[in-house]
């Protein structure tokens, strides 16, 4: 069915059920920001194919709103159909909030399925719309019934982690939140995040495809735990083990009629942005409820010695194999035709030779010359090109690896690039060495060091449109609150504590020319302690090396020098033992000092 066969079938659906405005949401019922193919119902709706967006659909009109990661993918996927793009914090873009008021009649009503909603985003509706006394319906899963071929929820089986990979075990986790728990103020804890619950159960999935999360509620109390789960997905000895641990199983829609039907003369703790609105319309309203962030959220980030060490034993194994595929690239790309697809195979390959590797982190980009301008772009049998001679060719990817998660990009030059590509490489890598090598004190956040890695950018007025750093899991999700580094952040500062792991990835990307984007995973750790307070540094995670055939050496001080030759040789010594003698004399060249 087309795309405008679709809006005319929901329009349809609207006309008979007397909506004015239907919002798809790109969630899942964990507001996820992956999800599984049977939760892409705004992809379906719209041909979108972005992480973030919500479609918005009236008897006349069908926007998407998205932010500026996207824009040049929405504007070529929604290409030759009704949809405009708005974009998010442009001049002249109407906001998603003032386009409800001004189009939604008086008395009229607006729909969504409150499953895929959060209950931060269903207040905020209910605030926005009532002075028009605007009706709301969450209740409504129209695409369901247009959707005719819709994917199943996935049936992939769990399984659980052993101490030596989590180095804590499920119990003691548990009794810490409990902690947190009972200092809050409630005697319960409501839990909807598919990370969260991963991490605290020592459990891991195939659910969502590059998150290895089992689809899951969790109820907990001081006392009681009760896990809301498909039980065809947990073998004899993951059911033993975990009803060992006193966690009581449910099947996992009952946890609207629980909530409904339970005793609940308790103070319920919940993350706003976590849990749905449907579960929050399903508590009875005379429950009292604390809204805070997950504890678990916080705690999932601090790895421990065990998870560092593992972590490092990850991003080992995935240097050497995003090693090997640079080597493979650089000398045979002008002999052999390799496309943007056969990149991604040739990496996931090298990757799979690896112990203990699992799956990719996240679907690569494999984006070469002007592709690699849309930050996230796709590569698809339609738009795979060929790797040619004089430009550059970017790669985003990562790997989950039964001891950690890795997220690296590399930005890399096909023979003799012009100069001003290489003025763009070079500013960017500045940026990344400057952000690697920060000292900090203790209570600093992402906010306070973004401009580190943007002022050699921002020094020539040009800028990227997302974040430098995000938080990365250890075999969960390769994006991981709460931590963050960015400067236009627009939620609770998070300090940077001992233990996160973050990506150090700024960028550049020029329509219809190129993109560059060089990334790292840095690890937190304390430093000197002294009368001024306690000292921070990021520790370097990735062992790859930077393209030298893309620098402009001219613009690097001497110690932006010495801090780069320092890091390749590094990157030799521990890769260099695992690579055949071929592969070994190119990466002595590739990481000669300047």
């Amino acid at each position: 069915m087309e795309i405008s066969n679709r809006i005319q079938y929901l329009r349809q659906l609207m006309k008979d059920k007397n909506i004015d405005i239907y919002i798809v949401p790109s969630a899942d019922f964990h507001q996820s920001e992956y999800v599984g193919d049977y939760f892409k119902s705004r992809e379906f709706i719209t041909g979108f194919t972005g992480s973030t967006g919500i479609a918005v659909i009236t008897n006349h009109y069908a926007g998407l709103w998205t932010d500026g990661r996207y824009f040049i993918q929405a504007e070529h996927e929604l290409a030759n159909t009704e949809i405009k793009l708005n974009k998010i914090g442009f001049s002249g873009t109407i906001s998603l909030d003032d386009f409800l008021l001004s189009t939604c009649p008086e008395n009229g009503t607006i729909a969504f399925d409150g499953r895929v909603v959060s209950i931060t985003e269903g207040i905020h509706y209910e605030d926005l719309l009532k002075l028009k006394h605007i009706q709301i319906k969450y209740d409504e899963d129209l695409i369901n019934e247009i959707w005719k071929h819709r994917p199943a929820l996935s049936s992939e089986p769990a399984f659980l982690l052993n101490e030596d990979i989590t180095g804590q075990t499920r119990l003691s986790k548990i009794n810490c939140l409990r902690d947190k728990i009972q200092s809050s103020g409630a005697s319960a804890h409501l839990l909807s995040s598919l990370d969260d619950i991963a991490w605290l159960l020592n459990m891991r999935g195939n659910d969502v495809k590059y998150t290895p999360v089992v689809l899951a509620h969790l109820w907990i109390t001081l006392n009681e735990l009760h896990l809301f789960i498909d039980n065809n997905k947990l073998s004899n000895d993951v059911k033993t083990k975990l009803l060992n641990d006193g966690i009581a199983l449910h099947s996992y829609d009952e946890i609207y009629h629980f909530l409904q039907n339970y005793d609940l003369n308790v103070t319920v703790m919940l993350d706003p942005s976590k849990v749905s609105y449907s579960l929050y319309r399903s508590l009875p309203e005379t429950v009292e409820n604390i809204q805070l962030p997950n504890p678990s959220t916080l705690l999932k980030s601090q790895k421990n010695e065990i998870e560092v060490q593992n972590s490092k034993n990850a991003h080992l194994k995935d240097a050497i194999a995003h090693t090997k595929f640079l080597y493979w690239l650089k000398t045979n790309y002008h002999t052999s035709t390799i496309t943007e697809l056969d990149a991604i195979k040739k990496l996931e390959s090298l990757r799979s030779e690896q112990k203990h590797f699992i799956s990719p982190s996240f679907e690569t980009i494999s984006a070469f010359g002007p592709h690699a301008a849309m930050c996230h772009y796709s590569s698809s049998p339609e738009t795979n090109s060929i790797l040619k001679e004089g430009s550059l060719y970017l790669v985003d990817s990562g790997g989950h690896y039964l001891d950690g998660s890795t997220d690296i990009t590399r930005t890399i030059a096909l023979g003799t690039i012009a100069p001003n590509l290489k003025t763009d490489y070079t500013n960017v890598l500045r940026g990344n060495l400057a952000l690697s090598k920060a000292k900090f004190l203790h209570g600093c956040t992402g906010e306070n060091l973004d401009i580190l890695a943007r002022q050699f950018l921002w020094n020539q007025e040009q800028d990227y449109m997302h974040g430098t750093g995000h938080g990365v899991g250890n075999l969960l999700s390769v994006h991981e609150g709460p931590c963050n580094i960015k400067w236009r952040y627009r939620g609770t500062p998070i300090s940077l504590e001992d233990g996160m792991i973050l990506s150090n990835e700024p960028g550049l990307y020029i329509e219809n020319s190129h993109g560059i984007r060089l990334e790292n995973e840095l690890l937190v750790r304390k430093g000197v302690s002294n009368i001024y307070g306690q000292f921070m540094y990021f520790e370097t995670l990735t062992h790859v090396p930077f393209d030298l055939d893309a620098i402009d050496e001219t613009m690097l001080t001497t110690e932006e020098k010495t801090q780069l030759n320092a890091y390749h040789k590094k990157v030799f010594d521990l890769v260099s033992p695992h690579l055949t003698s071929d592969e070994k004399d190119w990466l002595k060249i590739y990481t000669r000092a300047l």
